[in-house]
């Protein structure tokens, strides 16, 4: 594994917003075959390649005629786990599933097959495979690697007289915040920020991440073996809940992740959004110029750590282990064409818009710039960790979330904020 290297320690989720399923042929169930062929069934969470995965799909199975792949994406209002959870108690169980980190591994444990074996385990950048492997076992292989912070217009920016290249400190970035806002009319925009306040996962997990990575050393693996949580940077987590909500578009509790990335960022109608690279595709098909030409990413300000995004691996593909032999491997082969084929690649780089999380790929045609501006970041080390797939178990970050919701909404101080959620941290944990 020489070269290898994975830029930001840690791991993560991504989590989608809408639900979208589509396939292209079918399955009668785990490990299936229809005729001559071996049905392969994926049950995914990203819903942002979605078209671009199946068309990748297709052109495997064009050059694999052996082969029938239905693929089944799932996100936004609908959550993934859950609907990964049902297709196994009803025996629809997928032959490739994503998987988020050692929680989600932990509770598919009995249906995770040995990847170790696979070239594209062997091309993982290092440190990636930590989170979903066990003793000389490797049960999954990374989608990408992905950063998040603020999302930004540069030309508001610019109007606004703001170099993003100044903010530094979380003062530096209050007096951008102030200063867009008191420009609001003449920039024409509505308000700073669309803080979708309404997904429990912008809050719990994402926002919390950055504030909560410092307490465990920016190491999924520490917070998942952690027995409680201390909300050693709490006052700093609520402050930046307080200033998105204080200068974003009301209700801030009603805004979903579409409308915050559609209908306010992508049509201009505020500076910044919180969001991450996965955001680009949605962006692009709104305004081909504007994504191409006129957003950034700025980190989210935290003491001692300015200047660095978290970035991590969203998502592990698993295979199922209750397929049969044939199956598995065929499911291994596809995943292996996928990022170690030249076609593969090609895809992975330009179509899906990914941040390679393997070696052998050229990434001066990392192919957005949000993307780049992350690369860039991760390059120079200046990342946080993503620890939240460390989270006692998926429920917690909607837990978190919830509260900091009942929080904005008044009915909950944020002293009960963090003694609530330590609670089921601890009882999680027990």
């Amino acid at each position: 594994m020489k070269n290898k290297q994975f830029f930001g320690k840690a791991a993560t989720a991504v989590f989608m917003s809408s639900i979208l399923l589509a396939g292209c042929g079918s399955s009668d169930g785990v490990g299936s075959s229809s005729g001559d062929k071996t049905t392969i069934e994926i049950f995914q969470g990203k819903v942002e390649f979605k078209e671009q995965f199946e068309n990748l799909a297709e052109k495997y199975e064009e050059e694999n005629p052996d082969i029938d792949i239905k693929i089944t994406s799932v996100g936004g209002g609908t959550d993934y786990i859950s609907s990964l959870k049902t297709q196994f108690s009803t025996g629809e169980e997928p032959e490739i599933f994503s998987i988020a980190g050692p929680s989600e591994a932990e509770q598919f444990k009995d249906s995770l097959a040995d990847l170790s074996d696979m070239a594209a385990a062997e091309a993982a950048l290092d440190g990636t495979l930590d989170p979903v492997s066990e003793g000389e076992e490797i049960h999954g292989i990374p989608f990408n690697q992905e950063g998040y912070g603020f999302v930004y217009n540069k030309a508001i920016f610019k109007q606004a007289g703001i170099n993003p290249d100044d903010l530094h400190s979380y003062q530096d970035f209050v007096k951008a915040v102030e200063t867009l806002d008191s420009k609001k009319e003449e920039l024409g925009i509505e308000a700073v920020f669309a803080l979708a306040a309404s997904e429990k996962w912008v809050l719990g997990n994402h926002l919390a991440n950055v504030y909560l990575a410092p307490e465990f050393n920016h190491d999924v693996l520490e917070a998942y073996n952690a027995e409680t949580v201390e909300f050693e940077r709490g006052e700093e987590m609520k402050r930046m809940v307080d200033l998105q909500n204080d200068y974003s578009i009301q209700p801030s509790l009603s805004l979903d992740y579409s409308q915050q990335v559609e209908e306010h960022f992508s049509l201009q109608n505020v500076a910044m959004i919180q969001q991450g690279n996965w955001v680009y595709n949605s962006i692009h098909e709104m305004d081909p110029e504007f994504a191409e030409n006129n957003i950034g990413i700025l980190p989210m300000p935290i003491e001692g750590f300015e200047g660095s995004l978290p970035v991590g691996i969203p998502n592990y593909w698993a295979v199922n282990s209750n397929s049969d032999k044939e199956t598995i491997q065929a499911s291994k082969d596809f995943l292996d064409w996928m990022y170690t084929s030249e076609a593969g690649k090609e895809a992975v780089l330009n179509d899906f818009k990914f941040i390679p999380a393997y070696e052998g790929y050229d990434t001066s045609k990392i192919a957005d710039p949000l993307s780049q501006d992350i690369y860039r970041y991760a390059s120079q080390g200046n990342t946080i960790g993503w620890v939240f797939l460390g989270y006692p178990s998926n429920a917690w970050g909607d837990i978190l979330g919830a509260n900091m919701q009942q929080y904005l909404s008044d009915e909950m101080t944020w002293e009960e904020v963090e003694a609530k959620s330590t609670e089921k941290w601890e009882e999680a944990r027990k």
